[in-house]
């Protein structure tokens, strides 16, 4: 919206423009030609959460929308896209009634508020003097309540079909209890609705809550964590290790030093000097030091080296330089590694067998994977009780194209009645305070995700077996 003789609208314009925006309250933001936001309206601030400041000048608009770059109404109509309109869009737009040249839209924004929102778009290209297009504007309004209007409608109306059908043919039988049974039906017809309702809203919920631990970057924030830990770890580990070396080397000139001075003592002219070294040897126990320093110094080496392996066992545990990417890993390493994480989890309550078949790599997010082998070695841990258990790891061929692992437990078992229950996001038999539910669930949701299946086999005071089958190839890989 430029002025015919300078190419820029007066000053006096521009503020009326900007005043009319900001006191506008429909939420409404403009850009130019180049995408940039030229304004954006307090009630676009209240509604999406993002500043004028933040917005005006740049071309970010669609942070407030989306968690990617993607062109909104208003992108599409500057640039004149309108045959890309159906595919960013689909079938959630079309063409205004009202305005020539603008398009309108709804879509759900799940990153929009607390529990996501619906939204209606009107988009309108700004013209110049000669017809130009120099800009587009764009509103916003939330279409939330009329939405959950029309789908609690669209509840009552299938009700009352059902109702309706099963009325009628029951009519010429129980006309007289007609009225008396609307009553109740009715009743229990709003009884079902709202429990219906809250149902359907809970079911949301639990679901949202699933899918936000699964693909939440949780393991990853675990494994980076684990991985500086034997970072900060490995490096002063590596200077004792040199130190040592070289410590062992300066003992031993030391010792050649002191069989040198003791082969030297008998030709020592000065018997007083003589007795005060043999004084002196017996005191420190020479002798003793001698065979006691090199024990020492091997058992401190054995120290180091324990360390360095426990170390490299929390970077292959956690391997944060995978990314969380896929790619071909080697199942046992991963096992080995997160056996000897959780080793003093399970030490005092079980013995560990494994054995382990000839399989292949697999094509997998092997931190995930090492996530599930461990909640399913703790929880053997924990089902073999205050008795010392068994808990056997074996691994094997699922023919020429997927292989599984094998978790075994001689606990408790697992009871008929809540077998079908233990994959539920927070069902746990566990104490308060004790377990969150939520290990078994995660385990099953990254098997599936690999495209692989989880089988339980139980009986109760005898054990369960756990199997894992998981696929070599990953035909279709879903970030």
């Amino acid at each position: 919206m430029t002025s015919s003789t300078t190419g820029t609208p007066p000053a006096s314009a521009e503020i009326a423009l900007s005043e009319f925006f900001d006191g506008h309250p429909v939420p409404t933001f403009a850009i130019d030609t180049a995408h940039v936001v030229t304004h954006w309206n307090r009630a676009c601030e209240h509604l999406l959460g993002h500043s004028k400041e933040a917005m005006i000048g740049t071309d970010n608009h669609w942070q407030a929308f989306y968690g990617h770059r993607r062109p909104l109404l208003a992108d599409l109509i500057v640039a004149g896209l309108d045959n890309e309109l159906d595919m960013h869009y689909q079938k959630k737009w079309w063409a205004s009634t009202l305005i020539p040249g603008a398009c309108e839209a709804e879509d759900f924004f799940p990153l929009i508020g607390a529990s996501g929102l619906w939204l209606h778009f009107t988009a309108a290209p700004l013209r110049d003097a000669l017809g130009n297009i120099v800009g587009a504007i764009e509103t916003i309004r939330d279409v939330s309540k009329r939405k959950e209007a029309e789908t609690a409608l669209r509840l009552v109306n299938d009700n009352l079909e059902v109702v309706v059908e099963r009325r009628t043919a029951q009519l010429a039988d129980i006309n007289e209890k007609l009225q008396a049974d609307i009553v109740r039906r009715h009743l229990a017809e709003a009884d079902l609705q709202r429990s219906n309702l809250e149902l359907a809203a809970l079911n949301e919920q639990l679901s949202r809550a699933q899918q936000q631990l699964v693909q939440s970057d949780k393991l990853a924030s675990i494994g980076q964590l684990a991985a500086g830990v034997a970072h900060e770890i490995n490096n002063p580990i590596g200077y004792i290790f040199s130190n040592f070396t070289t410590l062992q080397g300066y003992l031993d000139q030391l010792f050649a030093m002191f069989d040198a001075y003791e082969g030297a003592e008998a030709q020592i002219g000065a018997t007083d000097v003589a007795a005060a070294l043999r004084d002196l040897r017996k005191r420190i126990d020479l002798d003793f030091l001698r065979e006691d320093i090199p024990s020492l110094m091997a058992e401190s080496r054995e120290g180091i080296v324990r360390v360095r392996h426990i170390v490299q066992d929390l970077k292959d545990f956690s391997r944060v330089d995978t990314d969380q990417k896929w790619v071909w890993a080697n199942l046992h390493q991963g096992i080995d590694s997160t056996l000897n994480i959780v080793g003093n989890e399970i030490k005092y309550r079980a013995t560990v067998v494994k054995e382990y078949g000839n399989i292949p790599d697999i094509e997998c997010l092997p931190l995930q994977i090492n996530q599930v082998v461990m909640n399913l070695v703790v929880n053997a841990a924990h089902a073999v009780g205050e008795r010392h258990g068994r808990i056997s790891v074996r691994t094997g061929c699922d023919g020429d194209d997927g292989v599984w692992i094998e978790i075994a437990d001689n606990g408790s078992g697992i009871p008929a009645d809540i077998l079908s229950r233990i994959f539920d996001p927070f069902f746990t038999t566990k104490p308060v305070g004790k377990g969150t539910g939520l290990g078994l669930s995660l385990s099953y949701g990254i098997v599936q995700r690999h495209g692989g299946r989880i089988e339980v086999n139980t009986t109760p005071g005898e054990g369960t077996c756990f199997r894992v089958h998981l696929p070599v190839h990953q035909p279709r890989i879903v970030t």
